[in-house]
């Protein structure tokens, strides 16, 4: 395998014609996207049966399956381990992915988010053994599935399934490498053990490492002006011997050229590099206000649907760029189009769900509190 044929194109971001609403996909620069990525060579597209609200299925039907030939790319997707109310769902959810992506087989096929509430789900409605047999049928080449939780709940789910799969997909980057809440490393080398190959998600964290302050930022060109802090997170990924593929959300054409440059002229990250990036992970920890990284699983389990990732990305902006006081604005307009932050009840139900082991009840008070008490508005 070579490292450029790690670099997939991942379909949960797509560019939008209207921010607030993620099914106004702005299928004319997707199209234009793609044309590009495959010209280069890549042909990987990991998608979810919820991503866009299910528009992600469709626009990669009408941007790849429609206008190129089937053996020129591979699709991934994921069964909505959440939705599961029977058995049958698995074979219902199956056929409606199938057929929004306009194909007859997966390329590779997940179990998505495998945490403690949802694996419960996929053993009680048999998921993966499901998924083995969708493998068995030809309906799926590989199998496998997305993980968000602890390494001693991953060693209990591949001691228990890792016979039967393929491939696992973590959430890895060099901030959550020796994190203790998401043990990147250590899940990574708990699939190396069990013999299966690592897909990455989350490179980036959701953008969190990209969009940091101008200190970081700094640093980065000091000690390389011709690379961009993405190509670094994505290299540390790649690098690694057992990733065989690093996906990547790409929702403007400069970071999918950026993304495509650094596969196409990849270089494994050096001693010096590594050294340099630890540095870096220390000092993102210390401005992040919260690591959240806006999968929005958080927002499916709350019974009141706060926006929660929303609250989150304008706190942690404020905290980064504190001089601008129109977060203020956003936050009440967020609030009032929306559910305010401080109708939380503390009620928890969000707490399993979260990819990045937050105490989201606890950093919400903190939120309101940033932006109700003594926070002058809109500058």
């Amino acid at each position: 395998m070579t490292y450029k044929s790690k670099f997939g194109f991942g379909c949960m971001r797509l560019p939008l014609t209207d921010a607030d609403d993620p099914t106004k996909i702005d299928q004319e620069l997707f199209n234009e996207m793609v044309d590009i990525y495959m010209e280069k060579g890549f042909n990987y597209f990991d998608t979810s049966y919820a991503y866009h609200n299910g528009v992600s299925e469709v626009a990669i039907r009408k941007a790849v399956v429609e206008r190129y030939p089937r053996e020129s790319f591979q699709i991934c997707d994921k069964m909505p381990t959440w939705a599961l109310t029977s058995e049958e769902d698995n074979e219902k959810f199956v056929t409606e992915m199938l057929e929004r992506l306009g194909i007859d087989y997966f390329d590779v096929f997940f179990v998505h988010n495998i945490n403690v509430p949802w694996l419960k789900l996929a053993e009680k409605h048999n998921t993966f053994e499901y998924v083995k047999k969708m493998k068995e049928n030809g309906i799926a080449k590989k199998i496998g599935f997305s993980f968000h939780d602890n390494a001693k709940l991953l060693k209990e789910v591949l001691d228990k399934y890792g016979d039967m799969m393929d491939v696992v997909q973590l959430e890895l980057n060099y901030l959550d490498w020796e994190d203790p809440a998401i043990e990147a490393r250590k899940c990574y080398e708990i699939c190396v053990e069990h013999g299966l190959d690592v897909y990455v998600m989350e490179p980036l964290k959701g953008g969190v490492i990209v969009n940091t302050n101008d200190e970081i930022k700094s640093e980065f060109k000091k000690f390389n002006p011709d690379k961009s802090i993405a190509s670094f997170a994505l290299r540390f990924c790649a690098s690694l011997e057992h990733v065989k593929i690093v996906l990547s959300g790409m929702n403007k054409m400069e970071d999918l050229i950026d993304n495509c440059d650094t596969f196409e002229n990849f270089e494994v990250l050096s001693d010096e590099e590594n050294q340099f990036l630890e540095r870096m992970a220390l000092k993102l920890k210390e401005t992040v206000a919260v690591p959240c990284s806006e999968c929005g699983y958080c927002v499916k389990a709350c019974p009141e649907m706060i926006p929660i990732p929303e609250y989150f990305n304008l706190y942690n902006l404020s905290k980064i760029q504190p001089e601008y006081n129109n977060y203020r604005l956003y936050y009440d307009k967020l609030s009032e189009e929306k559910v305010p932050a401080e109708d939380c009840t503390y009620c928890g139900t969000c707490l399993d769900h979260c990819t990045q082991q937050i105490d989201i009840p606890e950093e919400l008070e903190k939120v309101c509190e940033h932006f109700e008490a003594g926070f002058t508005p809109y500058g």
